[in-house]
């Protein structure tokens, strides 16, 4: 795909405006069928075109493909996240949470406490509000129904509802348990979410966008 991309791009079928927003130019739009060797052959002709030699790298990206290689900085930012010291990924999630629109959002960090790491309240459009208890924690492996089956026993009579947040992954018969029919339901949040929060709040992450000057020689041909 981002070679795809690349490609239809540099003939002017499509562009970007920003990263990760791509639209069809002009042309792209009267255009109905498109020959992928045609187009091969119409860029690789391109004066100062890196894959003029026939060959195209595996291993680099674009700068505007930056986006169809998330699992990069996804990976990376788990692998902080993990060697996190426990109390610190605490007050991570508890900043989360602040800033996703909870109030009143604190960490009890008491052990024997069925798993509870913090409780909080959340807010329904100004006017409704009810409390949530939520458990975070560190894993790279699977979460099981078991760990979901203990921390909803942990809150029942706290909380109507729970979030449990982490940095692995939830088992399909986990997933089932949160929202088994009969009892209070458990949202869950796996490494995948967390990371995507992250990155929406700006926490932790930042994005950098890389300026790309391009020559139009067309143009000056046509003074």
């Amino acid at each position: 795909m981002a070679w795809a991309r690349t490609y239809l791009k540099k003939a002017g079928l499509i562009t970007n405006s920003e990263r990760g927003v791509w639209s069809l130019t002009p042309v792209g739009q009267k255009t109905t069928k498109v020959d992928p060797e045609s187009i091969k052959r119409q860029v690789r002709a391109m004066p100062g075109d890196s894959s003029a030699e026939g060959t195209e790298p595996t291993d680099s990206v674009m700068p505007e493909d930056v986006e169809s290689t998330p699992n990069t900085w996804k990976q990376h930012l788990l692998k902080v996240l993990r060697a996190l010291p426990p109390d610190a990924f605490e007050r991570l999630c508890l900043r989360l949470l602040r800033e996703s629109g909870f109030i009143q959002v604190e960490v009890t960090g008491k052990t024997g406490d069925g798993g509870i790491d913090g409780h909080g309240i959340v807010r329904l459009a100004g006017l409704l509000s009810f409390p949530i208890i939520f458990q975070a924690k560190r894993y790279s492996g699977s979460v099981g129904a078991e760990q979901v089956r203990s921390f909803r026993g942990a809150m029942v009579g706290r909380a109507d509802k729970g979030l449990f947040i982490t940095t692995g992954v939830f088992t399909s018969a986990a997933r089932q348990e949160a929202t088994r029919d009969g009892a209070p339901p458990i949202d869950l949040v796996d490494g995948e979410d967390l990371a995507e929060k992250l990155y929406e709040l700006k926490l932790g992450v930042r994005t950098e966008l890389v300026e790309v000057v391009i020559v139009e020689d067309d143009w000056f041909k046509g003074l």
